[in-house]
């Protein structure tokens, strides 16, 4: 009778590396964690609360206190002043209490509001609930002692404490499908939509064509290869601000170079406003984006063709193929491979683009896409929760992309 086996990997010898295993994966797990998928989790969860901009810090009461009067001798009369302010304007806040402690030598000589109690240099004060944007000030009036001057103190520096309770729109669990209602509610989401898979098709086509042809050229030997591959990756590696910059100054109606070359050639009787009429505004913002990132296609490609057997092109050569009979029926399948991973990657980095567009245009002349509308909405409408909403669904449109490309285009292509 043999002794039965246990299978692969369930030994304790296993069981140690796989605890050892993750052990040597945990800081990982945990930095992408950190990194990605709390920030994450924070957008869905903002998408679906009404937060605007001043909501993100909670509602609290907030005090100041000041001495008016400034005594300079004994007996002289002054003036405790206390400014309190709810910081919300949507929320209540409960149980607001205020704490103080006076220094030696003032004196109360005045009466206190109501709900206020002096113990010794001890003053509380119970306001009991206090209404969104509540704001008012109360004075006490004290008498000061030498006590005050032998201290040498400034009253200022003892800050009183306020306590108080209240509900927190971005932690409570009321949530809410306004943010998405308003987003889809109207014709202004789909004409940013299209604008948005307009310029990300276009740019990562373009991208990708102009980067295919860049690395068909220079996919030979010849004097100055090198320096001229270098000169192909300055729009990808140089600071988008400048390039950016030089393309609105280079463009611009009055004093650019390009309108004023258009001119003299007679072209045009007056400048153009290249980033500030429709649709002219958006074709450039594409060019912009074929011009700048088509390096990063043609590196790629550039390195798939080098890899490729030059026995191919001979035998190809003598069977009499022509060079776009080479092109599509040799080089063409084996980069289709790099191509689709490319296509994936720029429509994917296209589609989330901001700087570019903001830097040329701000989103104006029917440039506007999804990422803009986000800022917009964030920062110029304060609506946080909105842009959340924005930015949740535009997360949604590239999982849905990224699923269909993985399960169809992917297969197809052998990847």
């Amino acid at each position: 009778m043999t002794a039965a086996v246990p299978p692969k990997g369930t030994g304790p010898l296993a069981r140690r590396e796989a605890r050892l295993a993750w052990g040597l994966l945990f800081p990982t797990i945990f930095s992408v964690a950190a990194v990605i998928i709390l920030p994450l989790m924070s957008i869905f969860w903002i998408s679906f609360k009404p937060i605007e901009l001043a909501d993100l810090r909670p509602p609290a009461p907030v005090v100041r206190e000041s001495l008016r009067g400034r005594p300079a001798a004994a007996g002289d009369m002054a003036e405790v002043e206390y400014r309190l302010r709810n910081s919300s304007q949507q929320e209540v806040i409960s149980g607001v209490t205020l704490s103080d402690a006076w220094p030696p030598g003032v004196t109360l000589v005045g009466d206190l509001p109501e709900g206020c109690d002096l113990t010794g240099q001890k003053l509380f004060c119970d306001f009991g609930d206090i209404d969104p944007g509540f704001s008012d000030r109360f004075r006490v009036e004290v008498q000061v002692g030498q006590a005050f001057f032998d201290w040498g103190g400034d009253p200022e520096d003892s800050e009183p404490v306020v306590t108080g309770s209240a509900q927190n729109v971005l932690t409570n669990a009321d949530f809410t499908l306004e943010n998405f209602h308003r987003i889809f509610d109207g014709g202004e989401f789909w004409s940013v939509l299209g604008v948005t898979l307009a310029y990300t098709i276009f740019g990562t086509i373009g991208a990708l064509v102009v980067g295919l042809f860049a690395a068909m050229l220079l996919n030979r030997e010849f004097r100055g290869q090198g320096v001229l591959r270098g000169l192909y990756l300055f729009p990808y590696v140089a600071p988008v601000i400048a390039v950016a910059f030089t393309w609105v100054t280079l463009f611009d109606p009055t004093s650019g170079s390009a309108n004023e070359l258009f001119v003299r050639m007679g072209l045009t009787d007056t400048g153009i406003n290249f980033f500030g009429q429709r649709p002219l505004a958006l074709i450039m913002v594409i060019l912009f984006e074929i011009w700048r990132y088509f390096p990063l296609s043609f590196l790629f490609i550039l390195a798939r063709l080098q890899s490729i057997d030059d026995d191919m092109y001979e035998a190809a050569d003598m069977d009499g193929a022509s060079p776009f009979q080479k092109f599509w029926y040799l080089s063409l399948p084996m980069l289709l491979g790099i191509l689709s991973v490319l296509f994936l990657l720029r429509f994917i980095w296209t589609f989330n683009k901001f700087d570019d567009i903001f830097l040329l245009t701000g989103g104006s002349a029917g440039t506007r896409t999804l990422t803009v509308n986000v800022y917009e909405q964030a920062f110029a409408v304060s609506n946080i929760g909105a842009g959340a909403a924005v930015a949740v669904v535009i997360f949604g449109m590239l999982l849905l992309f990224s699923i269909f490309f993985f399960k169809f285009i992917s297969r197809e292509e052998g990847l």
